[in-house]
């Protein structure tokens, strides 16, 4: 299937095409025929789908042929880093149409923002606390809406933005189509789905809690005093391009990304005490390779999509077995390849259980010589990853991604 045969104005294909991608994936050729129908929608996808641009084409789509500014679209997301890429995904595809968009979030001055909106919008991409201080601020009316986009709706839900959830909603017109997209769909993801769509189609692209299939998965079994020395031991072993490192708290990103940095490693932290513009630069000479190691917190393990990303590191494993699947998530993006590498100390073996029941297989285990935790090291023999034959020519695609990145949305 094309874009062509979704029906998109011929622009926005141009411009989709211009930006490298020629057929859509599952669920934008899912999406997109019930967005342009008019249709609430409710979408379930993992992460590295396509999915922004699946909500994205067609909102662009309707919009099209707008005369003057006034706000018609409104995408929620919990955070800053996701409100740049939808923002980026708009105006990328939307380049060769007459609409504006503005972002607003918090961490940043409000004045520019304000004028912005005076000055007229289409399209508005915000997180809900500094949305909430433009309405109360009355810097905008939702008089024009036509569309409500609520993207990552478990994890606003998870950071506790459901009391401004619904107080956006009450500013709202009734009459308006509703997009709902979230990862899982936990019975408080539900009840809010059921308060605000209207007899919705469901599109649910993967099982929930499953990996990308083009995500290579190994658990390294190792003692917390050595996960440092190990992952700098696979580093070089491995010759890793494009790394994101993920820790549990901030405090630990710091020591780490600070520690790296001593080793010689082009390394900078991303985490929410750091300022909008620190963030901004981080995630910019990531993009750029002008670093080789980005370490965060979950902050980055959502929305995140950074093209290129070779390898995935769980330095510490996650709180929450979701979380797993968000973090790794970052590679392997539309159909790419890419690996997802965990550092288990002892323990950690009842979060890597949680995380093998919630995706329903088992992640092979493997002691590197000279690594082996203490708890282990005179029992379970070393062992190769038992890969399934999906990954029998590891290194032809290894070659193939080196010389050509995939294309990831």
């Amino acid at each position: 299937m094309s874009f062509e045969v979704l029906g998109l104005d011929p622009e926005i294909v141009r411009a989709v095409k211009a930006s490298g991608y020629e057929n859509p994936t599952p669920i934008q050729s899912q999406a997109i025929p019930v967005i342009m129908s008019g249709k609430d929608l409710i979408g379930c996808a993992q992460t590295g789908t396509g999915k922004t641009a699946g909500f994205t084409l067609p909102i662009l789509h309707r919009l099209r042929e707008g005369k003057s500014p006034s706000l018609r679209a409104l995408v929620l997301v919990p955070t800053r880093e996701l409100a740049a890429q939808v923002e980026e995904s708009i105006k990328t595809y939307g380049r060769y149409l007459r609409l504006k968009t503005e972002v607003v979030f918090g961490g940043v001055g409000i004045r520019p923002q304000k004028d912005a909106l005076r000055r007229g919008v289409d399209i508005l991409i915000a997180t809900p606390g500094r949305l909430l201080d433009h309405l109360r601020q009355k810097h905008l009316n939702f008089r024009s809406l036509e569309v409500l986009v609520l993207d990552e709706a478990d994890r606003m839900l998870d950071m506790g933005f459901l009391p401004d959830i619904r107080t956006i909603l009450g500013h709202l017109p009734k009459e308006r189509q509703t997009l709902f997209f979230s990862a899982t769909l936990s019975g408080e993801v539900k009840k809010l789905a059921g308060e605000i769509l209207n007899n919705p189609h469901k599109i649910e692209v993967a099982p929930q809690g499953t990996p990308a299939d083009g995500i290579r998965q190994v658990v390294y079994p190792v003692d917390s005093a050595r996960k440092r020395e190990l992952l700098i031991h696979l580093m070089d072993q491995e010759k890793m391009n494009q790394v994101l490192v993920f820790t549990r708290t901030k405090h630990r990103a710091n020591d780490l990304a600070a520690h790296l940095e001593k080793k010689g490693k082009r390394v900078a932290a991303l985490h929410g005490d750091k300022t909008q513009g620190a963030r901004t630069e981080a995630l910019d000479q990531f993009k750029r390779g002008k670093i080789q190691v980005l370490v965060a917190t979950n902050l980055a393990a959502r929305g995140l999509d950074v093209k290129g990303i070779t390898h995935v590191v769980n330095f510490e494993m996650p709180e929450a077995p979701e979380d797993y699947v968000h973090r790794i998530g970052r590679t392997a993006r539309a159909q790419g390849t890419g690996d997802a590498i965990s550092l288990m100390a002892p323990t950690e073996r009842g979060s890597l259980r949680d995380i093998e029941q919630l995706i329903g297989s088992r992640i092979p285990q493997v002691m590197v010589a000279g690594f082996e935790s203490k708890e282990t090291a005179g029992g379970r023999p070393k062992a190769k990853p038992s890969f399934s034959p999906t990954w029998k020519k590891e290194n032809s695609w290894r070659q193939t991604d080196a010389r050509k990145p995939a294309k990831r949305w």
